[in-house]
């Protein structure tokens, strides 16, 4: 057990946020928080870093342990360079460093203290490897480049990023610190899908634990095994992931709501019963209706569950139909200080449901800006079809004026509209009853893009182009708009780094580059599918070149190692050429001497051993030609 709620509750003035929030959480856990928003899973974080404090009950913790929380609020010494920034969590292991390195110059002069210096050396050097800390810098540079900064963006000073990147390195540090358990506040925000994509695989080999606050449900399936959901002010725990969380919860709501519902029926029927008994007005049926009313009385009362949104029931339709031809790109490029991209060309047809993705910064929301005509600096061409009615929604949502109420915003841009059909729009967008009247200045960021997407679908737009209509949403508004989008009969095109949302929206991705795009036909599985294939192949052919280099290398090693065997064969053939020459002349030299040309036995024995010596010599010439 890292760390126990037990009956833990919680209220800001008179609201109650947390009510009897009961859980554990076990080292290696990979838990989901989910709720709508205000549901107080921030405050649940809170409470467990003592941020805050409970009203009662009790949290606990593990002896020494150490959390690392990660929110929005940001602790960065704006002076610092991206890498020195993270470089501080190993404030530690750069002093064991130093210390190392201090021994290591006095046992050059210190001879008559080597001993007691060695022990150090060895204790400080057994602690280095206990924490696997000689890779540091490796591991800096890992967590950098998978948040997505280049090379060139180490050594950028803190106080030159934008917010969302400041954010990308906070989260970097947390990841490096390497926590007993890891507290995550929406971590995916201002993450592109590729950084996204390394932050899973981090998490999932994560060996302790990890708790998510995190509106991204292809995220979640990704990484958890259990799914806290607070609702009402209570915890509830679900085994599995996301989807299948999603999947109980329904069918669970299904079966609460039929015992409430059978629970209504019997009460209905009691009370029937007790008004039949009492207008008898006799004494012994008064006795039974009252005996009657105390078993009502004591029954445990079911709560009515809280509603399911309903599955969209409005299908909103174009004015008019657009021409097959919705929108072409031609060679489109577009610099600032350098090329922001170039040769991007694609089309978009009648019925088209488009998802744009790419790294952040490669110029997705500016081609938006662009096709909206808004951003007339370009080369190339972009031409829209026949009847063309676009439907823009931006990310800043400055087409809906906060000092209007939901209901007149929408009623003051379609004045046509009747109030009956402005309500059953809203209720679509769960604006229902007097939260139709609501101020939209009073609104959370989730309700004031739910008015603006309810304001465009009603617009009588055929083409939709969405930036970013998931961000501030949550899991309950994504899945409304997934629905709306699923049954709008025109076409559209939309920027989002929500793969669920994306999965469950799109027929086609378009994937944007620096030197063009690339397009697929299909949802974003498809997507992955395709770009797994072509990274594998690019392996395999990385794999095959490999294998040939290695093959090469080792054919060049033993060619050279045949080489140096030839050439010392030849070096000893020729020393014993030499010494063979040299045994000859001397034998020679002998055989002029007197005393030897004048004994014929002992000229005969000395030419026998010149005549050996000969043939021996011939065949080491002919070993030696034979090798050159």
């Amino acid at each position: 057990m890292v760390i126990s709620c037990n009956n833990v509750n919680k209220s800001f003035g008179e609201k109650s946020i947390l009510t009897d929030v009961t859980f554990n959480i076990n080292e290696k856990d990979k838990i989901a928080l989910v709720g709508v928003n205000g549901a107080g899973k921030s405050t649940l974080f809170k409470l467990i870093t003592g941020e805050i404090s409970n009203d009662s009950g009790e949290i606990n913790s593990a002896k020494n342990i150490e959390i690392g929380y990660f929110s929005q609020k940001l602790d960065l010494d704006e002076k610092a360079t991206i890498f020195d920034e993270l470089l501080k969590v190993f404030s530690y292991i750069i002093e064991l460093e130093q210390k190392i390195r201090k021994i290591e110059f006095d046992m050059q002069f210190e001879k008559d203290n080597i001993d007691e210096l060695m022990k150090q050396y060895e204790s400080l050097t057994i602690q280095m490897n206990n924490l696997n800390a000689f890779d540091y810098n490796s591991r800096i540079r890992g967590v950098i480049k998978g948040l997505g900064f280049s090379d060139e963006d180490f050594y950028r000073e803190i106080s030159n990023l934008s917010g969302g990147q400041k954010t990308r390195v906070a989260l970097g540090k947390i990841l490096l610190t390497e926590p007993d358990i890891l507290l995550l506040d929406e971590p995916t925000n201002h993450l592109d899908i590729k950084s996204i994509n390394w932050l899973e695989t981090f998490l999932k080999a994560y060996p302790k634990a990890v708790f998510i606050i995190s509106h991204d449900r292809y995220f979640l399936n990704k990484i958890v095994n259990k799914v806290f959901e607070i609702e009402n002010t209570k915890l509830t725990i679900y085994n599995g992931n996301y989807t299948e969380y999603s999947n109980k919860k329904y069918i669970d709501r299904e079966i609460m709501l039929k015992h409430y519902l059978n629970q209504q029926k019997e009460i209905k029927k009691q009370e029937e019963v007790i008004k039949k008994l009492r207008s008898y007005n006799r004494e012994k049926f008064i006795k039974r209706a009252e005996s009657r009313e105390k078993l009502l009385q004591n029954m445990e009362k079911i709560e009515k569950p809280e509603n399911l949104p309903d599955k969209m029931k409005l299908v909103l339709s174009p004015s008019k139909e657009s021409g097959n031809d919705v929108l072409t790109v031609i060679e489109v490029s577009k610099s600032y200080d350098g090329i922001l991209f170039e040769n991007i060309s694609f089309d978009i047809k009648k019925g088209d449901k488009v998802a744009i993705i790419g790294a952040n910064g490669i110029g997705k929301t500016t081609l938006i800006k662009m096709i909206m005509g808004y951003d007339k600096n370009y080369n190339g061409e972009i031409k829209k079809g026949s009847n063309v009615v676009i439907g823009y929604y931006d990310q800043e949502q400055e087409n809906i004026d906060e000092n209007k109420t939901i209901f007149d915003e929408i009623s003051d841009a379609y004045p046509h509209l009747k109030n009956e059909q402005i309500r059953n729009t809203l209720a679509v967008f769960v604006f229902t009853g007097d939260d139709v009247f609501k101020k939209i200045s009073t609104l959370s960021g989730g309700e004031k893009g739910r008015v603006a997407l309810a304001k465009i679908m009603l617009s009588g737009a055929n083409f939709l182009i969405l930036d970013e209509p998931t961000n501030h949403l949550d899991i309950v508004s994504k899945e409304i708009l997934e629905e709306a989008l699923k049954l709008f009969e025109g076409t559209y095109i939309y920027i989002s780094h929500d793969r669920y949302f994306i999965n469950n929206t799109a027929n086609k991705i378009i994937e944007l580059t620096k030197t063009g795009v690339n397009t697929y036909i299909g949802n974003y599985d498809y997507y992955i599918e395709k770009t797994q294939n072509n990274v594998q192949e690019q392996q395999n052919v990385v794999t095959k070149k490999e294998t040939e280099n290695k093959l090469d290398w080792k054919a060049q090693k033993e060619e050279q190692a045949k080489l140096r065997k030839k050439e010392n064969t030849i070096k000893k053939l020729e020393a014993e050429i030499q010494n063979i020459e040299n045994k000859i002349n001397c034998l020679d030299e002998k055989l002029t001497l007197e005393e030897v040309y004048t004994n014929a036995y002992k000229s005969k024995e000395i030419f026998e051993e010149k005549t050996s010596l000969e043939e021996k010599l011939m065949l080491l010439y002919e070993e030696w030609e034979n090798l050159l």
